[in-house]
């Protein structure tokens, strides 16, 4: 058996000289900034999750067409830029709409971690779906690829600085000695006290909001999840992060050969 490793490490092998970007996951989304008062920033998981992983950007516009048929030549693939190495980037290999994008790089991890790729998280994008994946980069001494489905016949555009894939870190072979148990609240004293509180204190907030009270207005919204704080106030005793900004790779294709 594989031993784990407790010290994660995270190598981004470039197989060409030039490779898309590699760049840590961005916490802000179009879609929400344009939101009134910008509401879904107030949900602290959409913005931890936005940022918890690496974006692979496109080095430039990739625009793909798909006259719904299942055949690999019913996709095309053009871009806007004349110096666009497609091929490069992105080829219609599986068919049914599929377009298989090249992450450029060959990724390793220490023992017992994977990475997990797919789309970026919380960015839809109209006509077309991520695909997800594992991948055991612990050993893989190749490169795995960023697959896309059409939904529908159309045109999806990509565009220059966009992430066409988004990846992330698991301890996958620790969730194997993962046991859930399904237990009822009533057996946790504690639990069921603060659920209360909250649960009171949520429908009397919502009752004095839609009461357009002058406090709950000018509050907007309750703030216990993104204090890190129990309903009664206190402080919670666990680490609580209300943001992530994760280390930008090192380009070190300049230095000594590495050894794990």
């Amino acid at each position: 058996m594989t031993e784990l490793s407790d010290t994660p490490f995270f190598d981004a092998f470039a197989i060409h000289d030039v490779a898309p970007p590699l760049l840590p996951g961005r916490p802000h989304r179009s879609w929400m900034d344009e939101f009134t008062d910008r509401q879904p920033y107030r949900c602290l998981p959409l913005t931890m999750a936005n940022s918890t992983g690496w974006e692979i950007t496109c080095p430039f516009t990739l625009d793909i067409s798909w006259n719904g048929g299942p055949g690999a030549e019913d996709i095309t693939l053009s871009s806007p830029d004349p110096k666009a190495h497609i091929a490069g980037l992105a080829v219609s290999h599986f068919r049914e709409g599929i377009v298989t994008f090249h992450t450029g790089y060959i990724f390793k991890t220490p023992p017992g971690w994977a990475v997990t790729c797919g789309g970026p998280p919380n960015w839809p994008k109209d006509g077309i779906y991520a695909l997800s994946g594992l991948i055991e980069t612990d050993w893989l001494p190749f490169p795995f690829t960023m697959n896309w489905q059409m939904t529908r016949k159309g045109k999806v555009r990509f565009e220059k600085d966009e992430p066409f894939c988004f990846i992330t870190l698991s301890e996958h072979r620790r969730l194997e000695a993962v046991q859930p148990k399904v237990k009822s609240m009533k057996q946790d004293a504690v639990l069921t006290a603060d659920y209360k509180l909250w649960n009171e204190s949520r429908n009397d907030f919502i009752a004095r909001l839609a009461a357009r009270e002058d406090s709950a207005v000018s509050d907007g919204w309750q703030r216990h999840y993104m204090k890190g704080e129990k309903p009664t106030g206190a402080r919670v005793d666990a680490e609580h992060n209300t943001k992530r900004r994760l280390k930008k790779p090192l380009d070190v294709r300049g230095g000594a050969l590495l050894k794990r």
